[in-house]
């Protein structure tokens, strides 16, 4: 017999992870060094089974984007067991080199071997080069807790 969470759950565990919406009875945000950002990346693979360098863009100008991790103004808007970026994510343009964006991840750190939360492939491949500014629009980034 399988089992999984129930949907009210799920929605906490994202409305926890990504805006530090507390849990009542099991879990807050009163940790002594909270996280108060997570960091969105782009990958030319899934880094699912790896960390946030896995398979990472690394274009010249690329650099992670934060996400406040903030209950009073949320930057994701959860609902139902799924997640939606409320805001846009814009990362930095692309100056120099390329590199073909297919997937995304929200990690723990602004740079090196962070732990991926999550991620997920694009609706589309996303080609980056000079000039180029990737960017999601409110609503475009899309998580599920399973």
């Amino acid at each position: 017999m399988a089992l999984g969470k129930g949907a009210a759950y799920s929605t906490s565990v994202l409305d926890l992870l990504l805006n530090a919406t507390p849990i009542a009875n099991i879990a807050d945000d009163t940790a002594t060094d909270p996280l108060t950002s997570l960091y969105v990346s782009l990958h030319t693979a899934s880094p699912e089974a790896g960390n946030q360098t896995t398979s990472e863009c690394a274009y010249t100008g690329y650099a992670r984007v934060a996400v406040s991790r903030n209950a009073g103004t949320p930057k994701w808007t959860v609902a139902a067991g799924a997640a939606e970026n409320a805001e846009a994510i814009d990362f930095a343009e692309c100056t120099a080199l390329s590199s073909t964006a297919t997937h995304f991840a929200v990690g723990s750190l602004t740079a090196g071997a962070g732990v991926v939360y999550y991620c997920g492939q694009l609706t589309a491949p996303l080609a980056i080069s000079a000039g180029i500014t990737p960017s999601f629009a409110a609503g475009a980034l899309d998580i599920t807790e399973d």
